[in-house]
């Protein structure tokens, strides 16, 4: 009895000590492009969310071995991808990472994503006050993002 009661209290604490570093930025919608055998690299999407201003500094994922936050833009009639060497993320604000904008590049990867499976992924922010904090995740593996229009019936996909 005596120690369940000391666990109990163990765990309580570090529960306590858990929620007085909540977390600052909110990670939802998030997934990864499945890519074929032999494919180097994939992009990965998310919504993120900042309580307070803050700024996505960088990414690790143990599948890859390069990850970085880029932007892809149109310039002219060029589409161009770029490293950034961090994204703000307003207060409150909602920053959408998503196929042809701001998102994270895996590069180098170790081994082909499979659809329907799932990557960790950290992700890096830094506050006002220099401070960094991470999110770690689960991305799940996906061929197309979530609620896209699928081919209407009749429609062949190639």
């Amino acid at each position: 009895m005596f120690h369940k009661t000391i666990h109990t209290l163990i765990a309580a604490l570090a529960l306590a000590a858990g929620g007085a570093h909540a977390q600052t930025v909110e990670v939802r919608d998030a997934w990864v492009r499945s890519t074929v055998p032999n494919q180097k690299s994939s992009g990965a999407f998310m919504k993120l969310t900042a309580k307070e201003g803050t700024r996505l500094v960088g990414a690790d994922s143990p599948v890859a071995g390069i990850t970085e936050v880029h932007e892809m833009k149109m310039e002219g009639d060029v589409m161009k991808m770029r490293a950034v060497s961090a994204l703000e993320l307003p207060a409150g604000k909602t920053v959408e990472l998503k196929p042809g904008g701001y998102h994270v590049m895996l590069m180098d990867l170790k081994t082909a994503l499979k659809k329907d499976s799932a990557i960790p992924l950290t992700l890096l922010f830094k506050d006002a006050k220099g401070v960094e904090s991470k999110v770690e995740v689960q991305l799940p593996v996906r061929s197309m993002a979530p609620g896209a229009a699928m081919p209407a019936s009749g429609m062949k996909m190639h």
